[in-house]
C-alpha cells in the first residue's frame, strides 16, 4: 500500500482533525506515529483511487462493470476477474449449455470479458429467470462473483439466474433521517413466521414490520440477507455477496419490504460480512479462479481456522472494488440506510481475536498484532458509504475496545459511528448462570453498563442473537426455563419463579437501555421474553423449523403473562422517544449499593432507581438529584400493568426535594423502592 504518504515520516503526515482525538483521549498521543502512519496508508489508496478513470464513483460501482452489462442494443457485456485462470467460458440456456461456444477473451491485469450480441430479432440472449454459469480452466463450474440473483438448482448447489425483470420494483419513498436515539430491533426475515417453514419478505413486510413500529423501535437491522447456501449458518457464510437471499422472495420482494419500513419510519440496517466468506467453490467465492487466492489470502492467513472460512486479501486492488462496490450496491440498489459490520475484531489482528482477552492496554492496539491492511479496508468503507449519503449510520462488532473506532477518519479514526457493547450481555448471563441474587454486586454491573470509551457511541444491549442460539439461553429462559411451560397463564396459580423471571427481566432491559450506551438493541422476540432458543433446520435436529421461527401467539394471547414484557418493553421505548436519553450525555451514577443492592443514575433530567435485592424493600429511601423540584414516578416495573404487585403505581406518585445534598448531588428525594423493582422520575 506504498505511496507519497507512505513515503513520508509518518510524523509529518497531515491528519486534519488530529488534535481533536487527542483532546478527547490524552493517552492516544504516544501513539500518534502509528496513528499518523495509518492515516497515510488510506490516504494513497484513496488518493489513487481518485488518480484513476472515474476516480472513487466508478471504482465503487464495480457492479456497473463487471458481471453481466445490458446494453441497450440488446448485447451483453460480460467482465470477471480471475488472474489465476487460464480460461473461461459463458453456458447457460441461451447457448444450449455449449461449454465451448462462448469463450472470455483474457484482457490486461487478470479481466476477462466476453461480448454477447442481441438476438436476431434484436432481444436479449439472456433471458429473465433464465439460468447461466462460468466455466474456469474447463473444468471447474462457478457463480459469478457479481451475480445479483442465485437459486437451487436440482439440489443443494445454488445455482445462477439473470434476474431482470420487465417490470423492476421501483422505491416510492424516500430514506429516512438518522436517528438521534438508535433503538434497533435486530431481526431474521426466515424465522419471523410462526410457522414451521421459512418466513418471506412478504409476510415479514406484512406481519412483522407493523409489530416492530408499535413497540417502539425506529430501526431494524436485517440479518442473513446476503446469499449463503447452508441455511443454519444464520447468513454469515456468506456464497454470493451481491445476491439478496432468495429463499425468502425474490430481490424486487426485498426492495417492497425496505420500502415499506421507509414509509413508516423504519431506518433499515443491513448486517454486513465482510470480514470473512464461505469456503464453498461450487456456489461461492472461493477458489474462483481455480487458485486459492484471487479474493483472499493464500496460505494459512487465508482461513479462519475456527470459522473454517476463507479470509479476504484487503491488499489487492480488485478485492477492495469487490467490496465497497458491494455495500454501494445494497446502498443504491436495495436502499439500506446504514451498515452493521459482523466479526471487526477478527478483521482488525492477524491473532483474529483468537484467544485473546484484550486488556485495555494502548499497546495492544497500536502494536505488530494489528492488521493494517483490514483497518484501511475499514476506514475506507466507512468514509465512502458515509460520502455517499451523510444520513448513513455504521456500527462496528469488535470486543476489542479499538480506541477511536467510532470517532471520523479525518480524525485519525476507523470512522464507525457505533460500536456493540458486546460485554454488557456477557455479563448478563454470567451473572443468571452462576451467582445468586443475593451475590450480584451493584459495582460490577454498573462498571460494566458504563465501561465505554467517551464520544465513542456504543450500542446497549442485554441480550442479541448471540445468546438465543442453540448451546445458550434466552435472558427469560435463563430465569423461567421449565416454570414458562406451565406458569404463564394468567389464570395459572402464583409462581415465584416467574414473578422473579419477570421481575428481573424488566429490570435488566430497562438499566441496560438507560445507563448502557447510545443506542439500544433487542432481538426479535426477546421484548416478550421468547421462550427456549433459536435453531435451524440440520442434520443434527432431523431438518426441523420447530425452534427456527416466532411463537407470535405468545404474546397475542391475552391470558398469558408474555403481554406483560411485551407492554413494559414498548412502554420503555416511547418513554426514551419522550425524554431522548441515549442522545443525551452518559448516566451519573450517584448510588451503588453493594448491602442495600441499590443503583440509582440521572440522565437526560430522568432519576432511574434499581433495587435489585430479591427481598428487602426500602421507604423513605433517599436518592441524590442535581435539580431541585417535584419529582413524580413515569415508569415502574412493578405496576400491574407489566405483571408486578403494584407497590408503587406511577399515577400520583409525587415527590419533593429536601435541600440535602447527597451522593455528589446538590439535592435528594426519599422514595420507596421494593425489592426487585425499578423506578423512572421526572421533574414536574
Amino acid at each position: 500500500m506504498g505511496g507519497n504518504y507512505s513515503a513520508m515520516d509518518p510524523m509529518e503526515v497531515p491528519v486534519p482533525d488530529l488534535e481533536k482525538l487527542f483532546e478527547r483521549d490524552g493517552y492516544l498521543k504516544p501513539y500518534e506515529r502509528e496513528i499518523r502512519r495509518r492515516y497515510a496508508c488510506y490516504k494513497d489508496i484513496w488518493d489513487r483511487i481518485e488518480s484513476w478513470d472515474g476516480g472513487l464513483e466508478a471504482f465503487t460501482k464495480g457492479y456497473k462493470y463487471y458481471g453481466p452489462q445490458f446494453n441497450q442494443d440488446g448485447s451483453v457485456t460480460w467482465r470477471e476477474w480471475a488472474p489465476g485462470a487460464h480460461s473461461l467460458h459463458l453456458r447457460g440456456e441461451f447457448n444450449g449449455w455449449d461449454s465451448k461456444s462462448h469463450p472470455f477473451a483474457k484482457k490486461e491485469y487478470g479481466k476477462w470479458e466476453i461480448q454477447i450480441p442481441a438476438n436476431p430479432d434484436g432481444s436479449c440472449a439472456l433471458k429473465h429467470d433464465s439460468r447461466v454459469q462460468i466455466i474456469v480452466n474447463d473444468n471447474l463450474y462457478r457463480i459469478s462473483p457479481w451475480a445479483s440473483y442465485v437459486k437451487p438448482h436440482e439440489g443443494f448447489t445454488y445455482q445462477h439466474f439473470i434476474y431482470k425483470p420487465e417490470q423492476p420494483y421501483k422505491f416510492k419513498h424516500p430514506k429516512v433521517d438518522k436517528p438521534r436515539s438508535l433503538r434497533i430491533y435486530e431481526c431474521h426475515v426466515g424465522i419471523a413466521t410462526s410457522e414451521g417453514k421459512v418466513g418471506s419478505y412478504n409476510e415479514f413486510r406484512e406481519n412483522v414490520l407493523p409489530r416492530i413500529k408499535k413497540q417502539g423501535y425506529n430501526a431494524i437491522q436485517i440479518m442473513a440477507i446476503k446469499e449463503h447456501a447452508y441455511y443454519a449458518s444464520f447468513g454469515y457464510q456468506v456464497t454470493s455477496f451481491f445476491a439478496a437471499s432468495s429463499r425468502y422472495g425474490t430481490p424486487c420482494e426485498l426492495k417492497q419490504l425496505i420500502d415499506r419500513a421507509h414509509e413508516i419510519g423504519l431506518y433499515v440496517l443491513l448486517d454486513v460480512v465482510h470480514s470473512h466468506a464461505s469456503k464453498n467453490t461450487l456456489d461461492g467465492l472461493n477458489e474462483f479462479d481455480g487458485t486459492n487466492a484471487c479474493y483472499f489470502h493464500d496460505g494459512p492467513r487465508g482461513t479462519h481456522s475456527l470459522w473454517d472460512s476463507r479470509l479476504f486479501n484487503y491488499s489487492e486492488i480488485e478485492v477492495l472494488r469487490f467490496l465497497l462496490s458491494n455495500l454501494r450496491w445494497y446502498q443504491e440498489e436495495y436502499q439500506f440506510d446504514g451498515f452493521r459490520f459482523d466479526g471487526v475484531t477478527s478483521m482488525l489482528y492477524h491473532s483474529r481475536g483468537i484467544g485473546e482477552g484484550f486488556s485495555g492496554h494502548y499497546d495492544e492496539y497500536y502494536g505488530l498484532n494489528v492488521d493494517t491492511e483490514a483497518l484501511i479496508y475499514l476506514m475506507l468503507a466507512n468514509d465512502i458509504v458515509h460520502s455517499i449519503d451523510n444520513r448513513v449510520i455504521t456500527i462496528a462488532e469488535d470486543v476489542s475496545g479499538m480506541p477511536a473506532s467510532c470517532r471520523p477518519v479525518r480524525e485519525g479514526g476507523t470512522g464507525f459511528d457505533y460500536r456493540l457493547g458486546m460485554a454488557i450481555p456477557d455479563m448478563w448471563i454470567k451473572l443468571l448462570k452462576e451467582e445468586k441474587d443475593e451475590d450480584w454486586k451493584m459495582g460490577h454491573i454498573v462498571h460494566t453498563l458504563t465501561n465505554r470509551r467517551w464520544m465513542e457511541g456504543t450500542i446497549a444491549y442485554a441480550e442479541s442473537h448471540d445468546q438465543a442460539l442453540v448451546g445458550d439461553k434466552t435472558i427469560a429462559f435463563w430465569l423461567m426455563d421449565a416454570a414458562m411451560y406451565t406458569h404463564m397463564s394468567t389464570l395459572s396459580e402464583p409462581s415465584a419463579v416467574v414473578e422473579r423471571g419477570l421481575a428481573l427481566h424488566c429490570m435488566i432491559r430497562l438499566i441496560t437501555h438507560a445507563l448502557g450506551g447510545e443506542g439500544y438493541l433487542n432481538f426479535i422476540g426477546n421484548e416478550f421474553g421468547h421462550p427456549e432458543w433459536l435453531d435451524f433446520p440440520r442434520a443434527g435436529n432431523n431438518s426441523s423449523y420447530h425452534y427456527a421461527r416466532r411463537q407470535w401467539h405468545l404474546v397475542d394471547d391475552e391470558l398469558l403473562k408474555y403481554k406483560f414484557l411485551n407492554e413494559f418493553d414498548r412502554d420503555m421505548n416511547h418513554l426514551e422517544e419522550k425524554y431522548g436519553w441515549l442522545r443525551s450525555d452518559p448516566g451519573f451514577v450517584s448510588c451503588k449499593h453493594e448491602a442495600d443492592k441499590v443503583i440509582a443514575f440521572e440522565r437526560a433530567g430522568l432519576v432511574f432507581v434499581f433495587n435489585f435485592h430479591p427481598y428487602q424493600s426500602f421507604t423513605d429511601y433517599r436518592i441524590g438529584v442535581n435539580v431541585s423540584g417535584k419529582y413524580k414516578a413515569i415508569l415502574c416495573s412493578d405496576s400491574k400493568k407489566y405483571g408486578g404487585f403494584g407497590r408503587v403505581e406511577p399515577d400520583g406518585e409525587f415527590h419533593s426535594t429536601q435541600q440535602i445534598p447527597w451522593g455528589n448531588r446538590n439535592d435528594s428525594i426519599q422514595v420507596y423502592i421494593p425489592c426487585r423493582t425499578a423506578i423512572v422520575y421526572a421533574p414536574t
